[in-house]
């Protein structure tokens, strides 16, 4: 199964928002990525290369499982996986 949804927020690297719930949830986990924590100069950096590129837009999910409350999913941008 694929959904396609709108990214409202990146909250980090591998973690963002999106406009309507998937399966009573609003936040997806990209599934096999790690970024810094948010408290480092590396975790800001890689937080706002990710709002570059994807905060506003149009992503694909492939549902893989759930982690603390989020969806856990493959992601695609432009037909690119997003790992």
């Amino acid at each position: 199964m694929t959904i396609r949804r709108k990214v409202k927020k990146v909250i980090d690297k591998d973690t963002f928002q999106t406009y309507r719930k998937i399966q009573g949830t609003d936040r997806v986990r990209i599934a096999g990525m790690d970024g810094a924590e948010l408290n480092t100069a590396l975790g800001k950096r890689q937080r706002d290369q990710m709002k570059r590129k994807i905060q506003g837009k149009i992503v694909t999910l492939q549902p893989v499982g759930r982690s603390h409350g989020r969806i856990v999913a493959k992601v695609r941008h432009k037909r690119k996986l997003l790992k």
